[in-house]
């Protein structure tokens, strides 16, 4: 049975997204929460998606002139950013092949959707400047889906991509200053090219590369408030919805080695399930757990399914595993720092070591390391070190504790998925009473 808002409207609803690993799931969570609401939703994103979003309720289009993945292969990759030792090489390849270069076929394959069919909302993605470029084009209301934590700073917040803590000095306050003011200038280089799109469409241009996600009326945070930074104040139309926790379409092997009796603690490692040229990084974990007093599980996945590792006695390899029958008795889990991966580990109480290998995950790591439920490392760390880490994390129980109390506080903010909903209906709502009122 179809069911309404709470109004008794049902909403037309454009989503947007793309095949970037880790925001899939939550792209996929926020589709499904809307659909089973009743509300009718669209989804134009890569044919990789098809299947899924199907499931999840969502009529499927498939981009047409922007990027467009057919396989979720590493051959189809098109940021490939395993290549780049670079982490601001990686994030410029980003930007040039996906998140602001091909704005204007991003927003011409949007616009034609919402020419077909006339939606009430547009939600689009903060890593697709297209989808920002066309609710501004088309006058829908537009809100932004970020995956994870804002990729534009909070107030009080340091930028994005370091990894830094909060300031406390003088010093630290310059350096995130500093560090801000470089940001601008690498995303000001795409500035031209956005701007030749927004003239494409008649639209003027604009000063910064950063304006354009203004014209958004409302920036929704699938992360938790307990999990991230504080800030000084937050944007109006910044709001944290939660976790949107999804199991990917191939997570479906499940852990059954639970053991009441076990003797040594269950140690989880795992590091994404797109390439980012991890295998090194893997195996220096293993063999660094190798002579530890621990049992290890090795998660995969669709993208590292074939990788060759050396697994030692004590270490077991899962291609396919889903991680919530894992973390519910592992006392540890090693990771990339994946924002999903943290929040699942959280979520069930289980302290971190992280490694962060790029993208949001030197972010996620800092948050980690600020709220205590857990330990960062470089990921070029030696075997050993790791092990000791390890040794550590389990030894003391500090650790655990803060993983379990930040745990509850996400818990108690809500489910992620219903908070969306509610977010979606009352930006749309809000949008319809500030419209009538300009009449």
């Amino acid at each position: 049975m179809t069911r309404m808002t709470d109004a008794g409207r049902h909403l037309r609803i454009l989503a947007v997204s793309w095949e970037g690993g880790g925001n899939v799931p939550p792209t996929l969570a926020g589709v499904r929460a809307l659909a089973d609401r009743g509300h009718d939703v669209r989804l134009v994103a890569d044919d990789t998606m098809r299947t899924e979003a199907i499931a999840a309720g969502a009529r499927f289009l498939p981009w047409k002139r922007a990027p467009n993945r057919r396989d979720r292969s590493c051959e189809s990759c098109f940021i490939r950013d395993w290549e780049i030792a670079d982490p601001l090489a990686a994030f410029l390849r980003g930007c040039e092949r996906i998140i602001v270069g091909p704005a204007q076929a991003y927003a011409e394959d949007i616009l034609e959707a919402l020419a077909a069919e006339p939606s009430d909302v547009l939600l689009g993605s903060d890593l697709l400047f297209g989808s920002m470029l066309a609710g501004e084009i088309a006058k829908v209301p537009t809100a932004l889906l970020a995956s994870n934590i804002s990729l534009w700073p909070l107030p009080g917040h340091p930028p994005f991509g370091p990894g830094f803590q909060p300031a406390r000095s003088a010093a630290e306050r310059a350096r995130d200053a500093e560090a801000a003011a470089m940001g601008e200038q690498l995303w000001d280089g795409f500035l031209p090219g956005l701007n030749a799109a927004r003239a494409h469409f008649g639209l003027a241009p604009l000063a910064h590369v950063g304006e354009q996600h203004l014209s958004a009326g409302r920036h929704l945070l699938a992360t938790s408030r307990s999990f991230d930074f504080p800030a000084e104040r937050l944007p109006d139309h910044v709001r944290y919805v939660g976790p949107l926790l999804e199991l990917p379409s191939w997570a479906r092997q499940r852990w059954t080695n639970r053991s009441a009796g076990r003797t040594r603690p269950l140690v989880l490692v795992s590091f994404s399930t797109t390439n980012q040229g991890q295998a090194d990084v893997l195996q220096r974990v293993i063999s660094g757990l190798a002579g530890e007093a621990v049992e290890v599980v090795v998660t995969l996945g669709k993208a590292l399914e074939g990788l060759r590792l050396q697994a030692p006695a004590n270490v077991t390899i899962l291609p396919h595993a889903a991680h919530d029958d894992i973390l519910a008795e592992a006392r540890a889990i090693v990771t990339h720092g994946g924002h999903g991966t943290v929040m699942r580990s959280l979520i069930h109480g289980v302290p971190l070591v992280v490694l962060p290998m790029g993208r949001d995950q030197n972010d996620n790591a800092a948050r980690v390391d600020y709220h205590g439920a857990g330990l960062r490392l470089d990921p070029s760390v030696p075997p050993h070190m790791l092990g000791e880490t390890v040794r550590r994390v389990l030894s003391e129980p500090r650790f655990a504790e803060r993983a379990s109390a930040l745990g509850r506080a996400i818990a108690e903010e809500g489910p992620g998925p219903e908070r969306l909903v509610a977010e979606i209906e009352d930006f749309v709502q809000r949008s319809s009473e500030g419209a009538r009122s300009a009449a």
